[in-house]
């Protein structure tokens, strides 16, 4: 009951910080704009209260600051709820959202759409579409084997590997002087072409993987002390996990295709939440969901006002996380 109640206000103030963090990302950016002036915008779009602010400031909350904020929001909790899954469903605290091939299979098909020379849309549509199709195929071949689990964790390096082969070749036959820097800063990930198109393409797959995998919460708690218990309770196993991990891909598919390659926060943020909800799947899942949002929302103002260069953002979740990992592992080595 303890632990109940502690996990509640853990989600509680975890949901109080996202909100927090997200007024005071409004004001950081090359353009000043201050918090009364966001203050009297939504007011007066709003409540109709006050005097109409400046046409310049509108367009920078709402077309600038507003669909970054919200799209380092969705890509940050997709791919640590994706995390989560992955590791309740393998029982492995290494899993991470790439375990199945999805991040090497986006990165093909952006790699591929850049080299078509296909528009914006349509390197985000390739990505997703290829990152869904590598989880494909490694299930296809995850299924032949008697191990399902160690299977499928390997049929996804495998797959992973290939994928990332052909990014190389790619990234050979490439323009030099525009083609190949596009892929690369894509592959270091980036939330600087936010907007609301990309947006709605993140948020209606990251809400719809959030939302299966919070309504089996319960099944996947069991995935967690075996298969054999679980049938004992009354649970498929093998169907709980299909769609686990379909929905974590589908999260996976959507944060990587609209943002590029964003490693460490889908195996990092798990962990982090873990120490503060428990392991009960019904807290530790949304919890790591409001951490992965905070998170990433955070180490996006860092990439953008760091420096007078925006820092590609998959750079600062690398200089963060492994380190971070590294001192967990320490600890749970020392016993402390």
């Amino acid at each position: 009951m303890k632990k109940t109640k502690k996990a509640g206000w853990v989600l509680a103030v975890l949901l109080l910080l996202l909100i927090g963090c997200t007024l005071l990302s409004f004001p950081l950016g090359r353009y000043p704009v201050s918090l009364g002036d966001i203050f009297r915008q939504f007011g007066y779009d709003l409540l109709g209260l006050g005097e109409s602010p400046a046409d310049s400031i509108g367009r920078v909350i709402y077309n600038i600051r507003l669909p970054r904020i919200l799209l380092a929001i969705t890509v940050g909790a997709g791919l640590s709820a994706a995390g989560c899954a992955y590791q309740c469903v393998f029982q492995n605290p290494m899993a991470s959202p790439d375990v199945l091939g999805a991040s090497s299979g986006a990165a093909f098909g952006a790699a591929l759409a850049i080299l078509a020379g296909a528009a914006s849309g349509g390197i985000t549509l390739s990505a997703f579409v290829m990152s869904l199709g590598s989880m494909l195929i490694a299930c296809l071949v995850g299924a032949t084997g008697r191990d399902k689990i160690m299977t499928l964790v390997l049929a996804g390096m495998m797959v992973s590997s290939l994928f990332s082969a052909g990014t190389s070749c790619l990234k050979l036959a490439a323009d030099p002087e525009s083609q190949l820097p596009e892929i690369t800063y894509w592959l270091m990930g980036s939330l600087s072409g936010a907007n609301w198109n990309s947006v709605l393409t993140a948020l209606i797959p990251t809400a719809l993987g959030l939302a299966v995998l919070l309504l089996l919460r319960w099944r996947l708690q069991l995935l967690t002390i075996g298969d054999e218990e679980a049938r004992a309770l009354g649970i498929h196993p093998g169907r709980t996990r299909l769609a686990v991990i379909l929905a974590a891909t589908l999260l996976t598919a959507a944060a990587i295709s609209s943002s590029g390659t964003i490693g460490w926060v889908g195996l990092v943020i798990p962990h982090m939440t873990r120490r503060l909800t428990g392991s009960e799947t019904r807290f530790l899942l949304p919890g790591t969901a409001l951490m992965g949002g905070i998170f990433l929302l955070v180490v996006d103002n860092v990439s953008r006002t760091l420096l007078p260069v925006e820092l590609p953002i998959g750079i600062l979740t690398a200089f963060i996380g492994a380190p971070f990992f590294l001192w967990m592992m320490v600890r749970r080595g020392g016993g402390r």
